[in-house]
């Protein structure tokens, strides 16, 4: 690795205590929310959840004792706390997780949840974003499909080359700090095997949430 080049981000593979401890509709909206817009406060989650601070308040402690969140230090006052994302990558949902019996259920409402909220940030997106956003931000997005045939193997050797080409990409984008006019960016990466017989559903819902990154 040359001198310049950013570190590797930090990976952590979610276990069963702490699987069953996220497994809540409202955690995941909370580490959604500041995986994309930053640190947050019980009182600003609940200002954009439509939630009570008290229920905020619960359930960060929750995600902080499972290590989904950490309490920024330095900042904030015992009343008003701030919490922010460790710095890693999370494998959310592994085939073991999701094949065994006591974890089965919170392996999919974890799955369904993420992949809900995926799913709704990119139609607002098509929604509002091509016709309401300034050109320069509606130009500059992209939302691409491929369509190819590959083996099992070719597909693991590709998921893993573009999701490395991402990390670092990030990590070199994080390196040159926020710059003015930043607003927040949602990146999204599909690559899954397409059964012969299936047709497009209307709600997706993903086995495996791979690679989430703050």
């Amino acid at each position: 690795m040359a001198e310049n080049d950013p570190q590797p981000v930090p990976s952590r593979t979610v276990d069963v205590a702490s699987l069953k401890g996220l497994a809540h509709p409202l955690r995941i909206q909370i580490l959604e929310t500041i995986s994309r817009y930053g640190p947050q406060t019980a009182g600003t989650l609940a200002d954009r959840l439509g939630e009570s601070t008290g229920a905020t308040s619960y359930h960060l402690r929750q995600l902080a004792k499972h290590e989904f969140v950490r309490e920024v230090e330095g900042r904030g006052t015992k009343r008003e706390r701030w919490w922010d994302r460790p710095k890693e990558m999370l494998t959310i949902v592994t085939r073991e997780l999701a094949d065994n019996p006591t974890t089965r259920e919170a392996a999919q409402l974890v799955s369904r949840e993420f992949e809900h909220n995926r799913a709704a940030a990119l139609a607002n997106f098509v929604e509002h974003g091509w016709l309401e956003d300034e050109p320069e931000w509606s130009e500059a997005a992209a939302l691409d499909t491929t369509n190819i045939r590959l083996t099992a193997t070719q597909l693991a050797e590709f998921a893993h080359s573009v999701e490395k080409f991402i990390a670092q990409s990030v990590e070199r984008l994080r390196a040159t700090g926020v710059q003015e006019g930043a607003r927040p960016v949602q990146i999204h990466f599909n690559a899954f095997p397409l059964r012969e017989d299936a047709v497009p559903a209307t709600r997706g819902r993903s086995r495996k949430p791979r690679g989430e990154q703050p």
